[in-house]
């Protein structure tokens, strides 16, 4: 499971986890501090605000190259590039800091960094672990033509799926950054499985935005989606030769946060060429 769903409203899990950490630090910190101390609260606060700030800096200056073209997308965080390690490590030397400038707030403020630190930690790795043990789901689709293809089909090379749809802002948005990677990196083979729409109206938008995009497959029912467990769009997943996850990005993807989810390939090995389901038109 990718995503948490409540009725219409998703969000993605290592989102509501960075928000469960917090959320624990606090508890933790304010119990603490009814027994002797100050209340860490707006500490524990601005110590998360500063890891956040902390990590998408890190980001930024890893994949410098990705913005220097366009440094205003360096404040959109909508594509999701933090760095996490820069961040722990800002919040601990800051919660440091903070208890040796202000002794009363030294024990609450301690435990509460800890404990949330531990929670995200753990979480996070466990999640990972799971998310790596899922395969490619066994599902039917159809490409352009209207004929039937199994997405298993696909599987001997590195995978790149984008789930999508021409109503959402995020995935119109991101859609010329997939396609110049498609184009960049013919090693990878990129699908592009929309999500509960007619061919006729995605044709339209693909010719109106003048989009050049190869392996585009329809999921009439969402049924990809709901294998995966991600109910949020647009949603990439990334599969090596084998079929096996090796990791998701929930959200508009930029230069910069696709280029670091590719890198989940730099160890995969080089496989033989393979006879894809259907041909590489601009459409199938």
């Amino acid at each position: 499971m990718l995503t948490f769903t409540l009725g219409t409203f998703a969000i993605a899990l290592n989102h509501l986890l960075l928000i469960s950490a917090l959320a624990l630090a606090t508890f933790v910190g304010w119990r603490v501090a009814k027994r002797g101390g100050e209340n860490p609260e707006s500490a524990l606060f601005s110590l998360f605000l500063l890891g956040m700030l902390a990590a998408r800096i890190s980001f930024v200056v890893v994949y410098w190259t990705h913005y220097r073209n366009d440094p205003w997308q360096v404040i959109d965080l909508r594509d999701g590039g933090f760095l996490a390690w820069p961040g722990v490590i800002v919040v601990v030397l800051a919660t440091l800091y903070r208890g040796w400038r202000r002794p009363g707030l030294r024990r609450p403020l301690g435990f509460g960094a800890a404990s949330g630190l531990a929670f995200w930690l753990l979480a996070t790795f466990s999640l990972s672990i799971y998310e790596q043990g899922t395969r490619l789901p066994e599902i039917t689709l159809r490409n352009a033509a209207g004929e039937t293809v199994q997405l298993a089909d696909y599987k001997g090379g590195p995978l790149v799926i984008n789930l999508w749809a021409t109503w959402c802002p995020p995935c119109r948005r991101e859609m010329p950054v997939l396609e110049n990677a498609q184009q960049q990196r013919p090693d990878l083979t990129f699908l592009f499985v929309n999500q509960a729409e007619s061919m006729q109206s995605v044709a339209t938008f693909l010719e109106t935005q003048g989009l050049s995009l190869s392996n585009v497959l329809f999921d009439g029912g969402g049924r990809l989606g709901q294998a995966v467990g991600s109910m949020a769009l647009p949603t990439t997943l990334f599969y090596n030769p084998e079929g096996r996850l090796l990791g998701s990005h929930l959200g508009e993807l930029s230069d910069a946060s696709l280029a670091r989810a590719l890198e989940n390939f730099d160890t995969v090995p080089a496989t033989s060429s393979r006879k894809l389901p259907c041909p590489a038109s601009a459409t199938c």
